[in-house]
């Protein structure tokens, strides 16, 4: 095996490690789970699936056209990272306060789409880390293998949300409710973060 090939490897694990560690498929789960809750196991397979998918189109698009998007629609990252925080804040007050029942607009709403493939899976963070995978991939064996490592990335998205039926019969529904709350508080902390990481960029450029 020559130098080419080893540092190729390299940057696959690295690319691979990287983004599952941003993604965080185990503290998407959580949150997955008290979205999905009151679905049918066939119904939560099919998001869980359709969630990981929308991830995965959301993350190439950028890693093709990010750049010229941004650049296009004359946006930052840091107002990309301060919508996405805003929307998860939003999505957290209704885990918290439990609002979200038949006269919610969010009730009937795909949450494969929003906000669990985006902007939970594919948020700013993965969205800039990709992007710079991108520019270091200068050849196509560093291509291949970055492709490589975002589908695994997805693959185990995929596996994670799917755990979620098994997760479901062993808590109860009174185990959801507490999932819940604890989901609602976790993606609170998430989304102020992803507040304060944007207005920490603001200031700094």
């Amino acid at each position: 095996m020559n130098l080419v090939q080893t540092s190729a490897i390299t940057f696959t694990i690295q690319s691979f490690v990287t983004l599952l560690v941003i993604m965080d498929p185990p503290g998407a789960t959580p949150i997955f789970l008290s979205l999905v809750s009151d679905k049918s196991p066939k119904v939560r397979r099919q998001l869980a699936l359709q969630a990981a998918g929308v991830s995965l189109l959301v993350i190439s698009v950028f890693a093709l056209f990010g750049r010229f998007i941004l650049s296009y629609l004359n946006v930052s990252i840091g107002a990309l990272q301060a919508a996405g925080g805003l929307l998860l804040l939003l999505i957290s007050l209704e885990l918290l306060t439990g609002r979200g029942g038949e006269g919610s607009p969010s009730k009937n709403a795909n949450v494969a789409l929003v906000p669990l493939g985006t902007p939970l899976l594919a948020g700013p963070g993965a969205i800039v880390a990709t992007m710079l995978f991108v520019q270091e991939a200068k050849s196509s064996t560093y291509v291949i293998g970055l492709i490589t490592a975002v589908i695994a990335v997805h693959v185990v998205i995929a596996l994670a949300l799917l755990s979620s039926n098994t997760i479901l019969r062993v808590i109860r529904e009174a185990g959801v409710t507490l999932v819940a709350r604890i989901a609602g508080l976790l993606l609170a902390a998430i989304a102020v973060q992803m507040i304060v990481d944007a207005v920490r960029g603001f200031v700094a450029g």
